[in-house]
């Protein structure tokens, strides 16, 4: 089963070397997980203040900048995996850094017939 780890953290809590070491730490984990035959995909996001949010009202389109939502946390990447079930899932979201610092939401993805593949 695939499955979505969505990684929440202060993006103001890491300076640049931590970042970079956590970058080369995610990238070593996603090194295991290939070669484990679990790894599906994985990327960091570029900050909030480079985001825009699209929302249609009545058939109009809204878009505005930033996030949807103001929170103590925000979405700072993900890794897709394949994993066996949640237990196995969760097992993989407590080896990503930001574990340690942040929130790593774990997500059952849906997979609906018909779409291209990974």
């Amino acid at each position: 089963m695939k499955y979505m780890l969505l990684i929440y953290g202060d993006e103001q809590a890491l300076n640049e070397t931590e970042r970079e070491h956590c970058y080369r730490e995610s990238t070593q984990l996603a090194h295991q997980l290939s070669a484990a035959g679990q790894y599906l995909a994985a990327a960091p996001l570029h900050p909030t203040s480079t985001a825009t949010s699209v929302r249609v009202r009545e058939g109009k389109r809204l878009v505005t900048d930033g996030p949807f939502a103001e929170t103590r946390e925000q979405l700072g990447g993900y890794f897709l995996i394949d994993a066996r079930n949640l237990d196995e899932a969760i097992a993989i979201a407590e080896r990503i850094p930001m574990a340690r610092r942040g929130t790593v939401e774990v997500r059952p993805v849906i997979e609906i017939e018909g779409l291209p593949a990974i």
